[in-house]
């Protein structure tokens, strides 16, 4: 069986912040993505930093809860046979062939650079369509796309490799 590690998530969570931290900085892409998305000193000295940060860290975390299940090939498993007599009784044939099936492949593709990779895609595959989607209707042009999109990719690449390795 395999348990949910909310220590590990707590950790993949705080990735974002300091991803973040470093990404929009004004020396590395700070200033370019304050011109992209129109932000300006006084917008950004007018909000509430200690709510901005709270619902990051919740937003982080809910991804990080999500991304487990991309990440983890041995949660399809799950998923497959959760409607499955016996399931969860590791008494039963159903719960002794799992138990099997998990000490044979419970640990196959679970290191970091597989939960990288898989970061990688759903940043390149889903998260920077999003982006790009919600930029065209907001007139934003292709720094924005590129700057967001990578944020994303990059924190989720590094997400995903955490997760995947340490759960």
């Amino acid at each position: 069986m395999i348990k949910i590690n909310f220590l590990i998530l707590l950790a993949a969570t705080v990735v974002p912040l300091i991803i973040g931290f470093v990404w929009y900085n004004p020396k590395v892409f700070g200033t370019a993505w304050m011109k992209a998305s129109g932000m300006t000193e006084e917008k950004a000295k007018g909000a509430n930093m200690a709510v901005v940060f709270g619902l990051t860290f919740v937003f982080s975390f809910l991804i990080a809860f999500g991304l487990q299940f991309m990440v983890i090939h041995q949660f399809s498993v799950f998923s497959i046979l959760a409607n499955e007599p016996g399931i969860m009784d590791p008494t039963s044939e159903m719960g002794l062939w799992l138990a099997d099936f998990m000490a044979k492949y419970g640990n196959n593709f679970r290191t970091f650079k597989h939960g990288v990779l898989h970061g990688i895609i759903i940043g390149i595959m889903f998260v920077m369509p999003i982006i790009a989607i919600n930029a065209l209707f907001e007139r934003k042009g292709f720094k924005y796309i590129a700057i967001n999109s990578g944020y994303f990719t990059v924190s989720l690449a590094l997400m995903g490799g955490v997760i995947c390795a340490f759960s």
